[in-house]
């Protein structure tokens, strides 16, 4: 396997001061892998250096990935303060004592005595099973509450205190929502995990979040071309045919996924792609270290935004929602510069 020297990625220094590297694997490959082989390819993506894991208890792995994450330590590859790990409360757990429950099963799942960073996964209770299809709306679905929120959020900052959480964080949220939140935070998120791609840049989050002292890290960066067909929709636009990831791609000699990979990282959101293949998740990661983007090629990239969410959200709407756009707050109408 070829190897990449995690001293080479490189890092992002978080509000509280933790830093961490720029660029992670995700896992969230449920829909079309076995927990076996996405842990099998974490096992293999530390071996090749990466060092930062993006994981999820709605995911349904994170039993195997603590498997490996021990195999990883037993085999002297890494130690624990080597890696990043990154996980995120469900739905079904935002309950008074519920974020508590939840992290530690998260914990024991994945055999660590503490988060590296913890997330509230989306900003609301609407629960859907695994693998859910969109076959009518959860009649126990809501919209975003703030106060049901802050119950959430004041059990994360709990975490903390205890020692259990290092790094708290949200995701899916909206500058809408954040500007609800922030002020009533004890303890601020360092992160915000988002759907971030060339097509789909949200370049009024991003300035926003640099603004606060938030760390953006960037889900579907290459436009998830695997997505659910729960997300798809007549029209969507298909990332990797974007004319300009295409001619720039063509320029370096690689595949469009290597330059959205690229552009992720110098632009400054961390991206967490994901690959079961191991020549695909060397790629990622080791692109990072060489052959970068010019001014130029980042700036046309930047021009060539297309506004275009593609990881919709659909299965969280509830019954008065006109229609997916309501989740993101009618942002998606004005996130542009």
């Amino acid at each position: 396997m070829e190897q990449v020297n995690p001293v080479l990625v490189p890092e992002r220094k978080l509000s509280d001061g933790m830093v961490i590297p720029g660029i992670g694997m995700g896992t969230f490959g449920n829909d079309r892998y076995s927990s076996g082989e996405v842990s099998d390819a974490v096992y293999g993506a530390i071996k090749a250096g990466y060092r930062l894991f993006d994981c999820a208890a709605a995911y349904g792995n994170e039993k195997e990935i603590g498997q490996v994450f021990q195999k990883a330590f037993a085999d002297g590859i890494v130690q624990r303060e080597d890696l990043t790990i990154m996980t995120k409360v469900w739905n079904d757990r935002h309950g008074e004592g519920d974020v508590l429950v939840a992290c530690a099963q998260s914990l024991r799942d994945l055999k660590l005595s503490y988060l590296d960073i913890y997330m509230v996964h989306w900003p609301f209770p609407n629960y859907h099973a695994p693998g859910a299809h969109l076959e009518g709306r959860n009649p126990d679905a809501v919209p975003f509450s703030l106060e049901e929120y802050l119950t959430t959020w004041r059990q994360m900052e709990r975490l903390v205190d205890l020692g259990l959480v290092k790094s708290i964080g949200m995701s899916n949220m909206t500058i809408t929502k954040l500007e609800q939140v922030l002020p009533l935070c004890r303890i601020r998120p360092t992160v915000l995990e988002v759907e971030i791609s060339p097509t789909f840049q949200q370049p009024k989050l991003f300035e926003y979040c640099k603004e606060q002292g938030i760390q953006l890290i960037a889900f579907s960066p290459m436009g998830s071309p695997c997505r659910p067909a729960r997300d798809t929709e007549e029209g969507d636009v298909v990332t990797f045919e974007l004319p300009a990831l295409k001619e720039i791609a063509a320029a370096h000699h690689c595949h469009p996924a290597t330059i959205c990979v690229k552009w992720a990282v110098q632009r400054g959101q961390i991206p967490i792609p994901f690959s079961i293949y191991e020549k695909e998740y060397v790629e990622n990661l080791k692109c990072v270290t060489e052959d970068f983007l010019t001014d130029e090629e980042m700036e046309r990239l930047r021009k060539a935004d297309q506004n275009a969410r593609l990881i919709k959200g659909k299965v969280f709407l509830w019954e008065e929602a006109e229609d997916w756009r309501d989740i993101w707050d009618g942002e998606d109408a004005w996130n542009i510069l």
